[in-house]
């Protein structure tokens, strides 16, 4: 009886081994807690990108990343986490990036962003929706509080879709980094959904070739959008939350006779239109005019960036400008499809997509989500990494390979 209890007990222990090892090389334990510093498995996982790009898989190499952040100090998280923790090159320490990063859910996928971007000479503000969770709030603030150089919006606002408020966070950052030390040149606004396309050098030598202008992509309103500032819109909350709607009372004229224009929420403005911005009379009246309008931020900045004189400003620019590649709905003859499904009209990326990210022109991708295609996501960071190192005049820290 013993010989066969032990060799019951052995079995036992080989059987847990064996799935153990065989759930650790095939699902993958956690990325921040795996230091994949060695060439052939930085090699087998770029293999791996390349095959998904070319056909387009279904699988995943691993679960997301699950952040040890409360659980280790910062100093270990940090390079648990693989943070690159000096600048790589002069020109890049000598053009320092500010970034307003509004957020309100999906940590995951928001530490991969933040991770992607980060850069020791830039300034980071973070702008968490007023109605998250307290434990997403919580998880923000232990991670900026890692960083001397991030930090949250000193003034949080409840966002609504398509309202005035997600036009008033980017402001409330753009104020904070106004007043930062660090002698940024461009500020760059975000969302939580967003992932970069170019390396923190490729995106400083694209902003620097337009010498000083500013980049808000727009043009004349198109016929399907200027009813959103021809009419007043009102905010109203129902079981759903709050939406944004159209009235019938038509708005007064614009202030100080301005043209309205019609463009992207994201753009890349200097440091001199962010002062003009926030200070110069003819931005704030254009601001309190739009605070019924729908979606405000689609036509404030480029309006602004039309006016002769202005610092930075491009008064002809059209579409000038590859900040943002977004797959949208009404456009699939142009981008062959979205391969993840789409939300409000815009492609959540999925496996399918990758290639035509990888040869976008554009900065940074809209939209994206970890838990959901994490193979998306982490084919993206580690071709963006491996590019960036190569890239380096620094003496590269192993902790900074993937």
């Amino acid at each position: 009886m013993n010989f066969w209890r032990n060799c019951f007990l052995a079995f036992t222990v080989l059987s847990a081994v064996i799935f153990v090892v065989f759930y650790n090389s095939h699902l993958g334990v956690p990325k921040f807690y795996q230091r994949l510093n060695s060439s052939s498995e930085r090699t087998s996982r770029l293999d791996a990108c390349d095959y998904a790009v070319a056909k387009k898989p279904a699988f995943v190499w691993g679960k997301p990343s699950v952040s040890p952040l409360g659980r280790v100090p910062c100093e270990d998280y940090v390079v648990q986490s693989h943070y690159i923790t000096r600048s790589l090159s002069e020109e890049e320490a000598a053009f320092p990036l500010a970034y307003v990063m509004v957020i309100h859910k999906d940590f995951d996928t928001f530490e991969r962003l933040f991770r992607a971007v980060y850069m020791p000479h830039n300034v980071y503000c973070v702008h968490v929706d007023a109605k998250s969770s307290v434990e997403f709030k919580s998880s923000v603030q232990r991670l900026l509080n890692c960083f001397p150089n991030a930090f949250l919006a000193s003034k949080m606002e409840p966002v609504v879709y398509a309202g005035f408020s997600r036009l008033q966070a980017d402001l409330n950052c753009m104020k904070d980094l106004v007043a930062s030390e660090v002698p940024w040149k461009y500020v760059i606004n975000t969302c939580g959904q967003d992932f970069p396309l170019k390396t923190n050098r490729e995106i400083v030598q694209y902003l620097k070739g337009f010498k000083g202008k500013n980049i808000t992509p727009g043009v004349l309103p198109p016929a399907h959008a200027v009813g959103r500032t021809k009419y007043v819109h009102q905010e109203y909350t129902g079981k759903r939350g709050s939406i944004v709607k159209k009235t019938n009372t038509l708005k007064t004229s614009p202030p100080h006779q301005l043209t309205i224009y019609f463009g992207t929420a994201y753009v890349a403005l200097t440091r001199g239109f962010a002062n003009f911005v926030l200070d110069d009379q003819r931005a704030t009246d254009l601001l309190q005019w739009s605070k019924d309008t729908y979606s405000p931020d689609e036509h404030f900045w480029v309006t602004l960036n039309r006016i002769p004189g202005v610092p930075g400003s491009m008064p002809n620019a059209s579409w000038t400008g590859n900040l943002r590649a977004v797959k949208w709905i009404d456009m699939e003859d142009k981008h062959g499809g979205c391969h993840g499904h789409y939300v409000h009209g815009i492609c959540i990326y999925g496996n399918g997509d990758l290639k035509w990210l990888m040869d976008s022109p554009s900065l940074f991708a809209n939209k994206f989500e970890l838990n959901t295609y994490p193979l998306t996501v982490e084919c993206l960071e580690l071709r963006l990494r491996e590019r960036a190192l190569n890239q380096s005049e620094t003496a590269i820290q192993p902790s900074w390979y993937f």
